[in-house]
């Protein structure tokens, strides 16, 4: 027998960060509990996402039960499993793929396999006796700069924000700890300009730690956060501190019927919200920008790239991790970078398949989390294996959101005098 045999798949369902339930498999090498993984689950999601199989039973859980998928983890695809080499990780999902058999993994539902895969990876990196990101990546070295969401709108709270996150991004930090130090002062001196103006009741919070004010529309948000940068002794702007972010999400507040997209009461066509994005971008410095436009709009994203050539576009719902929708974002020069969200796609291979293919053709790579995250920070040790410079983790606030900044503080220790924190260069680190 192997000494990196699998001998044992389990799994379990256990809550998220919102109550939901999810997937937690674990993966046994040598009769030894070598790999674990939780799997995150998004309330923002687009509509070409791999299927999360839930148990649609409405007396528990309101249907969102997860046995189905554990019950797959531990039978077909343990099956499937035993035996195989814990380092063989391309070989291993896409055994599982071929055992689903479908495009979007409903048969054994993605959080099934997307549990396993993760698992996989923790024990192969077991094995090897190294951190997951090295095993992953013997060249990892690049420190992410934290996409930090101030403001919460959209799906992520109960708000009238349309737009999802207003964020900072702590490009001027001298390291990952120094960008935490950052935007906490800022967070810190933005809770108080919103209680000045909104109460103590406007600090709450939403899914990802943004608050969850009375704002509206663009500006309003885009004026507070400037003020809390000022306030806190930061200059904003290309080459100094910080640069903001948004996440749109338009493809929740755009009209399919009428192809109009409603914006604090005011519907906007297509060119005249782009315009809208170019008159941000002129006050403020926009570094980055995801999901600008509807999730189909292959050639708007391609306008907004030319109309605002000093901001990274992102696709997320457009892209959704998968080659297939990426190929033809390059083909048709919609936006120039990719969210990476391992759940999108389902398995860690088809994730890489998807930013290799990013990288080659000039993209950038985004990692995120999702909305409906656990303690899990096995994303902080993907983002330093891709190199990627960027990651959305959400507000350090709670521990499905610190536990992912943590581990990032626990890297850059580890790498010591070879880490390179992404800076300014985010979008191309070197």
């Amino acid at each position: 027998m192997s000494s990196r045999q699998i001998t044992d798949i389990k799994a379990r369902e256990i809550l998220d960060c919102r109550g939901w339930p999810t997937v937690q498999a674990d993966v046994y090498v040598g009769g030894q509990l070598c790999g674990r993984a939780d799997v995150p689950a998004g309330r923002s999601t687009g509509a070409h996402e791999a299927h999360v199989l839930t148990d649609g039973d409405p007396k528990r859980y309101r249907g969102l039960g997860v046995k189905k998928a554990v019950a797959n983890v531990c039978g077909p695809i343990r099956d499937a499993l035993l035996g195989m080499d814990a380092a063989a990780q391309r070989k291993i999902d896409f055994t599982m793929i071929e055992l689903d058999g479908t495009a979007n993994k409903s048969k054994l539902g993605a959080n099934a396999i997307l549990g396993v895969s993760l698992a996989v990876a923790r024990a192969g990196a077991a094995c090897a006796g190294v951190p997951l990101y090295q095993y992953l990546n013997p060249c990892s070295h690049v420190l992410p700069v934290p996409l930090m969401n101030f403001l919460n709108g959209g799906k992520l709270t109960a708000n009238d924000l349309e737009i999802q996150e207003f964020i900072i991004m702590p490009v001027g930090a001298e390291n990952y700890a120094h960008a935490l130090q950052m935007t906490t002062e800022i967070n810190e001196c933005l809770r108080g300009l919103v209680i000045d103006k909104y109460g103590i009741l406007a600090t709450n919070t939403g899914d990802e730690g943004g608050f969850a004010t009375p704002m509206r529309g663009i500006w309003e948000p885009f004026e507070f956060l400037q003020r809390a940068v000022e306030k806190a002794g930061y200059k904003s702007g290309f080459g100094e501190d910080v640069v903001y972010a948004l996440d749109c999400a338009a493809t929740h507040w755009h009209d399919k019927t009428t192809g109009l997209y409603t914006l604090d009461g005011k519907q906007y066509e297509r060119d005249a919200l782009i315009d809208l994005y170019r008159q941000v971008a002129g006050k403020y410095p926009l570094g980055s920008m995801e999901d600008p436009l509807d999730e189909e709009d292959f050639d708007g994203f391609a306008k907004v790239v030319k109309v605002l050539p000093e901001t990274q576009i992102v696709g997320d719902d457009l892209f959704v991790t998968n080659v297939d929708r990426l190929r033809i974002g390059v083909r048709r020069g919609a936006a120039n970078a990719m969210l990476f969200k391992v759940n999108q796609i389902g398995s860690l291979s088809q994730a890489f398949d998807a930013a290799e293919f990013a990288y080659r053709n000039g993209y950038g790579v985004q990692v995120s989390e999702r909305s409906g995250e656990t303690e899990d920070a096995l994303i902080s040790d993907l983002v330093v294996t891709l190199n990627s410079g960027q990651i959305k983790t959400g507000m350090p606030i709670r521990g499905e959101r610190t536990s992912k900044h943590n581990r990032l503080l626990q890297i850059e220790g580890e790498l010591g005098s070879v880490a390179t924190y992404a800076g300014h260069a985010f979008r191309r680190p070197r």
